[in-house]
């Protein structure tokens, strides 16, 4: 049975990718309905670092001042999505290529103390359904719009909201990291609200992690399996999708 699953694939995985677009584009093949949602914040660090500008992070979310949203549009909605875009079709793939700004399908509100960041309003579903329905993959930019005005948004956030919209079956979050890991390096295979909660306040979940988790409880809230796996490990999203626990179930 066809199911709609999304995909958010990290910026850390970027090198390591290849697994990764293996297992989605056989999964397309078989006629399920896949959404990506990339990031790449390393990728846009470096180049802000050329432009002798510095990174900043509050809970895992990046600043992003008047002189880094140029460099973080351009980066994430330009070079980073076409390669994606690029490396799915040149695999077999149908990949097609936008960010939230296109048929403002991600829309947000600015976080003013975090420059021109975007707090997702709502996500109109309408764009990414008809590609979909194309035959389509949708690969997505975490770029959203406050009416002219772009926004950076976290990549995690936009995955967990791209989810709900879709009235997704799975959210997969492939990462450099086996899964969520206590305070030993073990991974844990399922976490509740309660859980995630209790590891949050104690230190274990943190930066980074702590939105891709929070996204993961916004869409299991909604009905959907929502799972944070090694992308770096073959096979890994077909494991997800079957249920077999490649890293941490969350919700």
């Amino acid at each position: 049975m066809s199911k709609t699953i999304v995909v958010k694939i990290g910026g850390s995985t970027w090198d390591s990718r290849d697994a990764a677009l293996d297992d989605i584009v056989a999964l397309q093949r078989e006629g399920h309905r896949i959404a990506v949602v990339h990031g790449g914040g390393e990728m846009v660090s470096r180049w802000l670092a050329a432009q002798g500008v510095e990174s900043r992070f509050v809970d895992g979310v990046r600043e992003t001042g008047e002189d880094a949203l140029p460099v973080a549009v351009a980066v994430l909605a330009g070079l980073v999505n076409k390669q994606l875009v690029a490396g799915i079709n040149a695999l077999g793939g149908r990949a097609a290529g936008l960010s939230g700004a296109d048929g403002a399908c991600i829309v947000a509100r600015r976080r003013p103390e975090l420059g021109f960041v975007g707090e997702i309003e709502r996500v109109d579903a309408a764009l990414l359904t008809s590609l979909l329905d194309g035959g389509y993959m949708p690969v997505i930019a975490p770029i959203g719009v406050e009416g002219a005005q772009l926004l950076n948004i976290n990549a995690d956030t936009v995955a967990g909201e791209v989810a709900v919209a879709l009235k997704a079956d799975l959210l997969a979050f492939l990462t450099d990291v086996a899964g969520v890991l206590d305070s030993e390096g073990r991974t844990l295979e399922r976490l509740s609200a309660p859980d995630v909660k209790s590891l949050t306040r104690n230190g274990t979940i943190s930066r980074g992690m702590l939105p891709k988790v929070e996204a993961c409880l916004k869409a299991s809230a909604a009905g959907c399996a929502a799972l944070i796996v090694d992308g770096r490990r073959e096979g890994a999203l077909r494991a997800a999708l079957e249920g077999r626990i490649a890293g941490t179930r969350i919700g």
